[in-house]
């Protein structure tokens, strides 16, 4: 048999993926890896399927999305400052295949993407896997925020788009204006696509800027990616979404064709229910076990930058004397507790620790996480 693709023979399977599994091989490990919600997708969203159903909605919808939910996407978007028409939105198979197929319409061979780390590891998987290069951009001694002065550095003449995530996975910090303005400037001036996953943005804990809203001159050169998965705890679903001026759209349009078709046409007025759905009191019980996180990890004398959204801390562990991998691998079979090392987004050093599990969960994972780090 002839040779596969050479760069994805080069590509690791999911670290997050493989310290869930590691976990599992430990009865009754606490499991604080997957940035999975708890809570069920809410009953109106769910009922709308089976209405769907009853309808007869199983044939093909178009490939973009059904008329009543690029609507229903253009009108939540314009409320969160927003502007992009019905016409210039694709509903994708989640969040991650509207990256792929950006990273794909984008990307010539050879080209480069930078990404601001620490950082969630599909985008460096991506950017290979179509050919890509990767620009790491290293932010963890400036508070996880872009320096410009680094940034500039990084720009190459083969340089073709940026990646921008905020709220953060893993941080959970939200980027700045400075930050904003920053990447901004340096998109303006050498014609960069900046991605923005957007994916976190309902579950900020405080008004925020986002880079859409605050520079609009940039509206040609930005691919603004969202996703139902996190805000309405419908991860099983697999449906989000991408916006973006008409040029970018067309071609991004014909790699979402030829790859997946369109998204389930019953499940799409079930997505309209979800954008009339608050996500709030979710939000509210994230921001409440922020707080009890922060409080905890402070007492095991770990320094952490505060999450400001999502539902994730991404604690230093330098301080133990352990890389991050070990420390990880000894906390499951010593204590029964799972993290995610900071290996796996690019930052030796840290961990993430996510709190959208239950109550008892974070609680007793957290009561075996200090107890392993005080007998280290």
């Amino acid at each position: 048999m002839r040779s596969t693709n050479s760069d994805l023979a080069r590509l690791a399977t999911s670290g997050i993926r493989r310290f869930t599994a590691l976990a599992n091989e430990v009865p009754g490990c606490v499991k604080l890896t997957l940035g999975e919600p708890e809570f069920e997708t809410p009953e109106p969203i769910r009922a709308a399927v089976s209405e769907s159903l009853a309808r007869g909605l199983t044939h093909y919808p178009p490939n973009n999305g059904r008329p009543e939910l690029l609507g229903a996407l253009s009108c939540h978007m314009a409320g969160q400052g927003l502007s992009y028409g019905p016409d210039e939105i694709i509903v994708t198979c989640g969040a991650t295949e509207a990256l792929a197929t950006t990273l794909a319409s984008l990307l010539d061979p050879g080209d480069e993407v930078i990404i601001p780390v620490p950082a969630f590891g599909l985008y460096e998987t991506l950017v290979r896997s179509f050919h890509g290069q990767v620009r790491f951009l290293d932010t963890s001694e400036n508070g996880f925020q872009v320096d410009s002065d680094a940034l500039k550095v990084l720009v190459t003449p083969h340089t073709k788009a940026l990646v921008l995530t905020s709220p953060n996975n893993p941080t959970g910090c939200v980027y700045s204006t400075e930050t904003l303005d920053a990447v901004a400037s340096v998109a303006a001036r050498e014609g960069l696509v900046v991605i923005c996953d957007d994916v976190y943005n309902q579950l900020a804990y405080d008004p925020f800027e986002r880079l859409a809203v605050r520079h609009p001159e940039l509206r040609e050169q930005l691919v603004v990616v969202d996703s139902f998965s996190k805000p309405w705890a419908m991860t099983g679903w697999r449906l989000g979404w991408l916006a973006c001026a008409p040029a970018l759209k067309a071609e991004i349009q014909k790699m979402h064709q030829y790859l997946v078709s369109s998204v389930p046409s019953f499940l799409q007025d079930a997505a309209v229910v979800a954008l009339a759905t608050d996500p709030a009191p979710m939000r509210e019980t994230y921001r409440r076990r922020r707080e009890i996180v922060c409080e905890r990890l402070g007492d095991m004398g770990l320094e952490l930058e505060r999450p400001a959204g999502a539902f994730y801390a991404f604690p230093s562990v330098s301080g133990t004397g352990l890389g991050s991998e070990e420390l990880c691998e000894r906390a499951i079979r010593e204590a029964g507790v799972a993290l995610v090392p900071g290996t796996c987004f690019g930052a030796e050093g840290f961990v993430r620790l996510s709190y959208c599990v239950s109550d008892d969960d974070l609680a007793r994972g957290l009561d075996r996480l200090g107890g392993f780090l005080a007998s280290l």
